[in-house]
Parts: C-alpha cells; structure tokens; sequence
C-alpha cells in the first residue's frame, strides 16, 4: 500500500492506523486561550495533530473584496493569527506532544511554518488546488504536502499532483473532499478514496469530512482513508465560520475511537481462524449422532446419521464418509458416534 512519511517520522500509510487532525479553523474565535484549550482536548480526544489557518487579512483577499466587504476585512483581521500566535500555539502542541500544521495562504506563511514551527507537513486548501505556482512553490521546500481536492475535478487533480511532481516532491497524501459546510450526505461519494486510490497508486489517500457526526470518518477508515481531518470546536452552538458543523470534544473522542477500531478489525485479507474461534467449534459445530438406537455389527446407512452440537465428535463434513461402515457397539438413539466405534 502507499505510504509517505511525515517530517516527525510518523507514516501515512493507506489502510494504516489513520492520522486524525483536528481542524481547529476559526473556532478559537481569535483567542489564544481558547486555541489552547483546543489542542488540550484535541489531545484528551486522541487526535494526532491540530491544524490552524495562517491567513491574514492580506493573503486571503484582495482590498477590492474588502472595499465591497468591510464586514470580511473585520472578520479576518479578528479571527486570524498572527506569526507570534502561531509559534505560540505551535510550540505549547510541543510541549503537551500532539502535532501542529496549518495551511498557509502565501509564500512567507509557508516559509514561517517551515522554519519557525516545524511542521511536519503543510496542508494545501482545497481553494488552491488550481494555484499551480503556490503548488510549485511549497513543493519545491521539499516538504510533505497534504493535498485537498474539493471542487476539483480530476483533471484538475492530476494536474496539481504533476505540479507538485514536477518541482521534485513526491510526499503526497491527497484528500478527497467536498467543499460544502455541510454536505448532503448523497453527495459525499466516499468511493472517490477508492478512485483516487487507483488514479494515484503511489500515494496514500485520505478524507477531509466536512460531514455532521462520525459515521462518514468511520466509513473513509474503512475504504482505507490514511488521514481523517475533522472540524473541531468547544462549541458548536456558537455562531462563526463553519463552527456550527464541527466536532464537539466528546463527538471527536468518539470519531478517534471509531476510526482506530475500525482499522484494526479491518485486518488482513489473507483468511486466518484464530485459535479463539478453533476452539468454538467444539460448541457450536455439529458431530454425527444415530436417528435410532442401533445394534452392533450395523451397516450404517444415511438414514441412521443426523448431526448435531457438540462438535467435539466426528464432523458433519464426514457424514458421507461414515455411511458403509460397521459399528463395534450398540449406540442409542440420538447418541454420538466416535472414531472407535466404526470398524476399520
């Protein structure tokens, strides 16, 4: 399976024990404390890494917007993190041990996140899949790129994967992703894993779920998504930008634990009895019992042989093979027939 490895060791790896990211967006609401709090219970939930946004009001739009948009310009200036806050955020993930990314909007946020907080990947938004000269420029750090795909289509997608391949970087984790804050579920197409899996057969493919729950993250785990990346809020009855459909901490402990377990009874596909189940079979397999009472020296016939439980006796596979023979002993009626009782 296809796997790349992160700058911190850790592989993504398809069908491998899913990285989980906490999307943490705009739901601190500007507040340190509050991102904080964050990463803490991203932590407590099992998540491996929190991922902010490093836009500002000059990376994300143009002055014409804002002339148009004064509201925007307000908003972004007050949800946004500055280079100090984000170092700030990057180092406390440090020191508690969950990872830290972003996704950057420009050249010197990708430069900042590469040499001031130690990124172990940088997430291109879905909104710069078509941006092929930024793709040339985070690939040419060399650094791994987790790549989203919402709104493109698959030449779109072939494309920025060729951008990226072109400046010499092959670390690429590609999300499939619809941009809509929420999906109707039938739109979802959760089999696009499965296709960009075939599309893209050396690299690992994950899941940007901007669903409502964890049944969705889940089921990507289960098509062999390598990477969940989840919304996530203290609150999601407060009103902001898409924190209304993100994951409270309680909703992401449960998606974390849904998703691990789901990988580890995904399995292999080689077919294995384990020892546990070998043993059932004395309980709940059948063994050849007699229809009637029988005396010794009877040929048996099919009509004397049922089978049922236990299975400790001689298996219902064999009822053909013990028809013909002769028993050495009288055997009553619903009583089993062992391997001593048959002549040779």
């Amino acid at each position: 399976m296809a796997s790349i490895v992160l700058n911190n060791s850790k592989v993504l790896s398809d069908f491998g024990r899913p990285y989980i990211v906490a999307e943490l967006n705009t739901s601190h609401f500007g507040s340190i404390s509050t991102a904080k709090s964050m990463i803490d219970e991203a932590k407590k939930a099992g998540c491996a890494c929190v991922k902010f946004q490093s836009w500002s009001v000059e990376s994300l739009y143009s002055q014409a917007y804002y002339d148009e948009n004064p509201i925007a310009q307000r908003f972004v200036k007050k949800f946004s993190f500055t280079e100090e806050n984000l170092k700030e955020v990057a180092e406390y993930c440090d020191a508690i041990g969950i990872d830290f990314s972003s996704t950057p909007y420009s050249k010197a946020e990708v430069n900042f996140l590469i040499e001031h907080c130690n990124v172990p990947y940088i997430k291109v938004a879905s909104m710069d899949l078509n941006n092929t000269s930024f793709l040339d420029y985070i690939a040419g750090t060399g650094v791994p790129i987790v790549l989203s795909t919402g709104m493109g289509d698959m030449e779109e997608i072939c494309r920025a994967v060729g951008t990226i391949e072109k400046a010499g970087n092959k670390n690429i984790c590609i999300l499939h992703c619809i941009s809509i804050y929420p999906p109707e579920i039938k739109t979802l197409n959760l089999n696009n894993i499965v296709g960009l899996r075939e599309a893209f057969p050396d690299y690992p493919i994950g899941y940007s779920d901007h669903s409502i729950g964890t049944e969705m993250s889940s089921a990507a785990v289960a098509l062999g998504a390598c990477l969940i990346e989840k919304h996530f809020t203290l609150n999601a009855a407060k009103i902001g930008m898409d924190n209304q459909m993100a994951s409270e901490p309680e909703s992401m402990a449960q998606l974390v634990r849904n998703c691990y377990q789901v990988q580890i009874a995904l399995g292999g596909t080689q077919r294995v009895v384990n020892s546990a189940e070998i043993e059932q079979r004395k309980e709940m397999r059948r063994s050849i019992v007699a229809t009637k009472n029988l005396a010794a020296g009877t040929e048996l016939k099919l009509e004397d042989l049922d089978v049922k439980r236990p299975g400790i006796g001689i298996s219902a596979s064999r009822l053909h093979d013990v028809v013909g023979k002769t028993i050495l002993r009288d055997i009553d009626k619903d009583r089993m027939i062992i391997e001593s009782d048959l002549a040779p």
